[in-house]
């Protein structure tokens, strides 16, 4: 697929998520707002896994920082709805550099684990600071304050989605232009040969500890939306569990592609609803259809598309 077919299929989709507030419903609207954020969420942890085969099983701490530092600001504060979640991102990918610090100590599995050790050491700190997180018991009650100079058009259904819209679209285009990048460039050394980039001269943690960061910083960005959306925080927010289903998001959307991990999370949504409706098992089904992709389409659903329109405009 040429870049300008891409970017008008991008262009078009933007189109379509912004006329949606006219055509749909109350009830999809609110998945679909649901779907955007987890959508930012795996396009943040693509940086780490898709262009720098950092795999991290705790990707779930840059959500929940980001959660829970929006839901105080708001709750303690009267700093307007699109500053405070902007600070909560900041927040996250500061609290990220000191993570990445020690997570890049090692690599491999190694790292992998230390994630998880880290995610699971913030939802221990969660589920004890009841000052701060409201404990097992949450962050209740969490306002969809006023905007800069008093606007108010984001405490509806329709400007948060919008909201929500801008920021997914931005943080897109700023991770493409970043990508594109000579940092870019550098991470995929980083992912295809490490030790060639290394002798190459860069230093390789370096970059490592900035991509960790600016992925926590936009999955904090994504928490930090959740947080108002929903109107309350928990430590499921923290919680391992959430960890694998964005990564699994990203998988199934096509790893190394952004766009990709946006339509995985979609997809999960989508088919998650659907599969509980029917049964409480969905679980053990959605596993299944998570095997078949990566046994017979390891490149994920945007990889799939991508090869589909390749093969019919050769043929």
């Amino acid at each position: 697929m040429t870049a300008i077919k891409r970017n008008s299929l991008i262009l078009l989709a933007v189109c379509v998520l912004a006329l949606a507030p006219t055509g749909l419903p109350p009830y999809a609207m609110t998945l679909l707002t649901e779907a955007l954020i987890l959508g930012l969420f795996a396009m943040s942890l693509d940086l780490m896994v898709g262009y720098t085969r950092l795999l991290s099983f705790g990707h779930a701490a840059a959500y929940g920082l980001g959660a829970y530092a929006a839901g105080n600001l708001l709750l303690h504060t009267s700093i307007p709805l699109v500053f405070a979640v902007l600070l909560a991102a900041l927040f996250s990918g500061i609290v990220a550099i000191g993570i990445a610090w020690v997570c890049t100590l090692a690599s491999g599995v190694s790292f992998s684990m230390l994630t998880l050790a880290f995610a699971q050491l913030l939802y221990a700190v969660a589920f004890k600071w009841t000052a701060a997180t409201g404990a097992s018991d949450g962050l209740a009650g969490i306002p969809r304050s006023a905007g800069p100079f008093g606007i108010t058009v984001f405490a509806g259904r329709a400007g948060f989605y919008y909201l929500v819209l801008a920021c997914l679209v931005a943080a897109f285009i700023f991770c493409r232009s970043l990508v594109q990048s000579p940092f870019g460039a550098v991470l995929r050394g980083i992912r295809e040969n490490e030790a060639k980039t290394l002798s190459l001269g860069y230093n390789t943690r370096r970059y490592k500890i900035a991509v960790v960061a600016v992925s926590f910083m936009l999955g904090g960005l994504a928490g930090a939306l959740y947080a108002p959306f929903a109107g309350f925080t928990n430590t499921e927010l923290l919680f391992w569990l959430f960890s694998g289903q964005v990564l699994i998001m990203v998988i199934v959307g096509g790893a190394g592609t952004l766009i990709g991990p946006i339509i995985g999370a979609a997809f999960f949504m989508l088919v998650s609803n659907l599969l509980s409706s029917w049964t409480d098992s969905w679980a053990l089904f959605f596993g299944a259809i998570f095997i078949l992709f990566v046994l017979f389409a390891p490149q994920g659903i945007w990889g799939l598309a991508t090869r589909w329109r390749s093969l019919s405009s050769t043929g």
